[in-house]
């Protein structure tokens, strides 16, 4: 076989292989945030479980989601607190 069609094949690969990667990180990237939306959403569930006996309820929605997925407890106590003190 001819060497600058070896090189050629290699070279087409490689690329092939480079774009397929950068392909790769967006997909990962909004898996990821897909996943701690969904665990921000359980966060909320579990606090307006536990907290409607004592009056605290947080709204279920796309904001107070990516709120408490993308801030974490921190984020959870921060809305408890809007809710609580600067809403009623």
């Amino acid at each position: 076989m001819n060497p600058v069609i070896v090189v050629s094949i290699i070279i087409v690969v490689i690329l092939l292989l480079l774009v397929a990667g950068t392909w790769g990180k967006p997909v990962k990237w909004l898996g990821q945030l897909f996943i701690k939306f969904i665990i921000g959403a359980v966060f909320l569930f579990f606090l307006n479980s536990i907290g409607s006996h004592y009056g605290i309820h947080v709204p279920i929605n796309l904001i107070t989601t990516a709120i408490s997925g993308l801030l974490g407890i921190p984020g959870v106590i921060g809305l408890t607190i809007i809710q609580t003190w600067i809403l009623h």
